[in-house]
This record gives structure tokens, C-alpha cells and sequence, in this order.
């Protein structure tokens, strides 16, 4: 079994049910994020020989697994999720060690991902079809659901179990086939999960799984086996694979960023707007595409939140995610810190004022790891960068509204339309902000983050290709084909 221990020294694929050496020579190190002294597995990167083998093997499987059953490719889910919910304190460190959220974050994605992969065991007794009347006696019209074939499955590093869960869970459960390529940065919680799959008795082919590089990706799309594409990730990087994807009209599904708004407004509950703009700011580090990167504020109570804000914002504890008391982990890599510096950075020439945080914090060790403050950015006006861009780090942007109308149009000047929510007891702001608000998800005195898996799950605009979601029981549809099946018994 897999342990957390430096027992694994270098990763393997998972390819035809078997682990496999890679063929690739350039050699990646990966280290705690929060003590970049401490080496926590070696990946030798894949080649596209590697990429090839993986997806020959999902598309040799892909007959056999589509004709099974679905109720019985759910039974294989459960099991999954079982081993998932009862090593669900391993998995949490090994989260913990290679991608830096706190150990209560990590151990909370764990069951998560379990629920998800629950969920979809149980559509295996859903995935029904229907009857159409005919205008014509003796003669039967079904619908009927059928797997695409191979299904490639990129994934990030923020929430290196949930995502792959999400997107595998219902891809196998749909009859599909499944090449994985997981982020770099997170190689070693994908391989858990994988491993836990072949534990559970998946057969062969049905999942495997690339260490690779991104550059693989554009080859793996292009082949004729692979008949779809489920990516989250950065928009640039999606943009790229919605392209390639077009040229054969292949079947894609993209989740890309957001610029997400909390507006509390002049009627709200200040101390749970303050509660709620942390969470959501400052929850897994900022490093979810959901994360609350504007909150706008009603110009009444502006200044009684952000001295709230500020406050609230200084009680964060920063450090290694696995010790006692902290709150907020690292940033998973430099490059990432800092992209979020240079935005604070950016900020501060055009105008914006750091009331808090706003660089690296300093403490015993801090100089181990890829630490930034939690920051407040007063001053903001919608055309500044810091307004627009997706930043991924534990900046909080102040934007003062003086109404309601105010308030949603700034919400929706923006290229994204993941999520948003809104403070406030009014039932009126209440339903303009569901009705009006340009994104997927809209909130009500909740955190801008933070989803159920029974409820689907997308974008507006930038966010997402929008045509199909994630979770939920919508999520099968992406997996699925519909046949229209005409039967004439005459």
C-alpha cells in the first residue's frame, strides 16, 4: 500500500491495470510547499509512447466495461468509496504534504470526494432512458443513454482527490473509459486514488493514469480514440484545449476561473458577512476557483466591515497545515506566490491601499515555505487589474457600492461568472441577486465557496464552455451519448 512515508521514491503510471515504469528521462521533485526542504516523492515524467499505451489500453477495455451493467459498474463506487472513507486520515497528510491546505481542509476533500463518488454509485440504478409516443401504431420510440468511449480527464492541483472524483466517478459510472492526467504539482494524492480503484477490483484499462507533463495533453487530444475532454484548470491552458478539441468536434467540458463577488449590503449582518468573506477568501489559502476575491460593500457599513475585516484577518495563523492551531497552509508552489505578489504589487500602483498583509509573513520557518499574509485591498475600482484578474491567493479586494444596482453591475463587469453571494435580510436584494447575477452559482448569506454534489455545478461565461455541468446527476450527460431507438413491431 501506498504510505506518506519517502518509502515511494519515484512514480509510476498506471496503465492496463498494471504500474509501469515511465519512459520519459526529465525527472520532477516534488516538496512540501510548506518546508521546501522536505522531498515528498520524485515523478520521471511520461513521453507520449506512455500516452499512447494508456489510451490503447482505455479503448481495448472500453467494450467490455460499456456492456456492463450500470448498476453493477456502481457497485465498483462504492467500494471506492469505502476504502476512500476509511483511509481518509492518510490521505488527508498525504494532501497536506504535497499541496499545502490545513489538515482540517484536507480530511474535510477526503470525505467530500467519497460522497461524490457514493452519489454516482448510486445513478447506477438511475441511468434510465424513455419512451416518446409514436404518431404511428406498432411503432416504439426509445431514448437511450450510451457511453462515448475514451474520456480524457486533465486535473489540477487545488483539490488534487475531489476533482479526479468528480470527473471519473460519473465517466465510469456512464460505461466511458478514463486516461488521467493529473497536475504535476499533486501527482502523488492522484496515485492514492488510482491505487485505491485498482484495490476495489475496477477492471483493467477502465482507469489509468499518466505522471506527465501538460504538453502531453494537445497529442492525447488529437487521438482518435479519445472521443472527450473534462478539464479544470486555468483559462489560458483551457482555451488551448478547446481549440485543439474543435478541430476534430470533439465533446469538451472546461471549468476555468472565476473572480468571485460577496456583495453585503447596507441591511446585512456585519459579523457574518466578515465570517463569510474569510471563509471564503481565505479558505484553502484562496486557491479555489470559487474563492470570494471582491467583496462589495455598501457604502453605509463600508467602513464598520473592512475594520472588521482587518481584524478578523490579522487572527489568521499561518504555517504547516499539519500543526496544531493553524489555519491557512502555503501557496502550493513559488511560481504561485508569486503571481499573487505581483497582483498585490499591481494593485498598490493603481491606487489600492493594503490595510493588512500584503507580503510574506515572517515566523519560524516561514522562510521554508511559499507563505503570503492574508491580505486586505481597500480603494478598489472595477477597472483596476485587482478587480478583473483572478488572483489565487489569500487577497480580499474592498469594492464601496452606494445600491443594489450598483452592486450588480459590479459584479457582473467581469470576463468570469463562476459564483456569488449575498448578505442581506432583504428579500427583494435577495431575488435580484439570483435572478440578475451573471454566474452558475448564486448564494444567499453563504460563502461564495463550497458546493453539494447532488446539485450541479458551472460557470457563466469565461467560468466554463456552459453547454454541460458538473455533479449532480446533470454531470451524466457529459458522459453520455442519446440514441433515439425506433421499434416497429408491426
Amino acid at each position: 500500500m501506498m504510505t506518506v512515508t519517502n518509502e515511494v521514491k519515484v512514480l509510476k503510471n498506471y496503465i492496463n491495470g498494471e504500474w509501469v515504469e515511465t519512459s520519459g528521462t526529465d525527472m520532477l521533485e516534488i516538496r512540501n510547499p510548506a518546508n521546501k526542504d522536505e522531498l515528498v516523492v520524485k515523478v520521471k515524467q511520461s513521453n507520449a509512447d506512455d500516452a499512447q499505451a494508456a489510451i490503447d489500453a482505455a479503448a481495448k477495455a472500453f467494450p467490455e466495461w460499456s456492456k456492463t451493467p450500470s448498476p453493477a459498474r456502481g457497485e465498483y463506487l462504492y467500494k471506492i468509496a469505502a476504502i476512500m472513507e476509511a483511509e481518509a486520515d492518510e490521505i488527508a497528510r498525504i494532501i497536506v504534504q504535497e499541496e499545502g491546505k490545513t489538515y482540517a481542509d484536507a480530511f474535510k476533500e477526503v470525505n467530500y470526494a467519497a460522497g461524490i463518488v457514493k452519489f454516482y454509485a448510486g445513478e447506477g440504478r438511475r441511468m434510465t432512458g424513455r419512451i416518446v409516443e409514436s404518431d404511428m401504431p406498432g411503432v416504439q420510440i426509445e431514448l437511450h443513454k450510451e457511453a462515448l468511449g475514451v474520456v480524457l480527464v486533465v486535473t489540477p492541483w487545488n483539490f488534487p482527490l475531489s476533482i479526479p472524483a468528480w470527473k471519473i466517478a460519473p465517466a465510469i459510472l456512464s460505461g466511458n473509459t478514463v486516461v488521467l492526467k493529473a497536475s504535476s504539482e499533486t501527482p502523488l494524492t492522484a496515485q492514492k486514488f488510482v491505487e485505491i480503484v485498482e484495490r476495489a477490483g475496477v477492471p483493467a484499462g477502465v482507469v489509468n493514469q499518466l505522471v506527465g507533463p501538460g504538453r502531453l495533453v494537445t497529442e492525447m487530444i488529437n487521438h482518435p480514440a479519445v472521443k472527450a475532454i473534462t478539464f479544470t484548470g486555468s483559462n489560458r491552458v483551457g482555451n488551448l484545449i478547446y481549440k485543439e478539441a474543435a478541430k476534430d468536434m470533439k465533446r469538451v467540458l472546461l471549468e476555468m476561473g472565476g473572480k468571485n463577488p460577496l456583495l453585503v449590503m447596507e441591511d446585512a449582518d456585519v459579523d457574518a458577512a466578515v465570517q463569510l468573506a474569510v471563509a471564503g477568501g481565505y479558505g484553502q489559502t484562496g486557491q479555489a476557483c470559487t474563492a470570494t476575491s471582491r467583496v462589495l460593500v455598501h457604502k453605509d457599513i463600508r467602513q464598520e466591515f473592512t475594520d472588521k475585516l482587518v481584524e478578523a484577518s490579522k487572527k489568521i495563523k499561518i504555517g504547516n497545515g499539519m500543526d496544531e492551531g493553524v489555519t491557512m497552509g502555503p501557496q502550493v508552489s513559488d511560481g504561485e506566490r508569486q503571481s499573487t505578489l505581483d497582483l498585490i504589487e499591481k494593485a498598490k500602483a493603481e491606487g489600492g491601499e493594503i490595510l493588512t498583509g500584503g507580503g510574506i509573513p515572517e515566523f519560524e520557518g516561514s522562510d521554508k515555505g511559499y507563505f503570503v499574509e492574508p491580505t486586505v485591498i481597500s480603494g478598489v475600482k472595477t477597472e483596476m487589474t485587482i478587480a478583473q484578474e483572478e488572483v489565487f491567493g489569500p487577497v480580499i479586494s474592498i469594492i464601496e457600492i452606494e445600491s443594489i444596482d450598483e452592486a450588480i453591475e459590479v459584479a457582473n463587469d467581469v470576463a468570469f461568472g463562476l459564483s456569488a453571494a449575498i448578505c442581506t435580510r432583504n428579500l427583494t436584494y435577495m431575488n435580484r441577486a439570483l435572478n440578475e447575477i451573471q454566474a452558475g452559482i448564486v448564494k444567499v448569506n453563504m460563502t461564495t465557496t463550497g458546493t453539494f454534489f447532488q446539485a450541479p455545478f458551472g460557470g457563466y461565461k469565461q467560468s466554463s464552455t456552459g453547454t454541460y455541468k458538473e455533479l449532480g446527476s446533470e454531470a451524466v450527460e457529459f458522459y453520455c451519448q442519446n440514441k433515439t431507438r425506433y421499434i416497429n413491431s408491426n
